[in-house]
């Protein structure tokens, strides 16, 4: 299994999640937005993710391009079953539901940001957006004290991915 990934960004997920689920697994650090062998721009990363984007996980013939697919498939390739709920349908249905949250409520207004500020080229960038995602992201966090209340683990008591998700998000 390989990840491919650079710094803080998503790539961090998924690797906390290779490293939680023991798996063996070879990490390439790849230099975002470089046409160079090893950029994201480069053709040989290209043919793996059309984004250009990280993390990609590439595992035998599977190739995965989004951080929340990632994690899911390392928990259902480790050895720790806890990582994802697999034998309790509402333990299940409450690890979905914060996996979706953190990605599409959580992370959306903290992403607009960050494109608007420093992501998108210049000229695509809109300031007066940075008002909208500031206010996005105070109201995800206002449904996050009703998610869960900051104590313990995510999802029960014990360690899942969800876990991960919302650490890396936060920080």
């Amino acid at each position: 299994m390989k990840l491919f990934g650079m710094g803080k960004s998503r790539s961090f997920r998924a690797l906390w999640a290779l490293e939680e689920a023991g798996v063996e697994y070879e990490y390439i650090g790849v230099e975002f937005a470089s046409k160079a062998d090893n950029g994201t721009n480069g053709d040989m990363y290209r043919a793996l993710n059309c984004q250009g984007k990280v993390p990609t996980l590439v595992d035998g013939e599977l190739v995965l391009t989004e951080s929340g697919a990632i994690l899911n498939y390392v928990a259902a390739k480790s050895a720790d079953s806890t990582l994802i709920p697999a034998n309790d349908l509402v333990r299940r249905a409450k690890y979905d539901e914060m996996m979706c949250f953190v990605l599409t409520e959580l992370e959306q207004g903290l992403w607009s940001n960050g494109k608007h500020r420093f992501a998108l080229p210049e000229e695509y960038r809109i300031p007066e957006m940075l008002k909208t995602a500031t206010f996005e992201f105070d109201k995800a966090m206002n449904t996050l004290q009703h998610l869960f209340n900051g104590e313990g683990f995510v999802i029960g008591d014990e360690f899942t991915m969800a876990d991960i998700m919302l650490a890396h998000t936060l920080s």
